[in-house]
């Protein structure tokens, strides 16, 4: 596993202590894929509910709040596959 998803799991689960009520996937290009489920956080690629995909970079500014996750998917640098309504709520307790 690399330094940028373990760094991205630990920062994830700070931001969403209690997991999250359905299955999302982020994608981190170039790096791998994090689950976040009603088990917490965990590095994997399972099948999910809503799938976002990010670079490295974009994915860093949102989890430090640096990147308003609203505005890196209106200017395609966060794409959203799946349930809208869960990118949301995820972009919620990201901010």
């Amino acid at each position: 596993m690399s330094d940028v998803i373990e760094k991205a799991i630990a920062a994830l689960a700070v931001k969403l202590p209690n997991g999250f009520s359905a299955t999302a996937k982020f994608e981190i290009e170039g790096e791998g894929s994090i689950i976040v489920d009603e088990n917490g956080v965990r590095a994997g690629d399972d099948e999910a509910d809503v799938t976002l995909t990010a670079s490295a970079e974009t994915f860093q500014g949102m989890i430090e709040g640096d990147v308003n996750p609203t505005a890196a998917f209106m200017t395609g640098k966060l794409k959203v596959d799946g349930a809208m309504g869960l990118a949301m709520q995820l972009g919620a307790a990201l901010a």
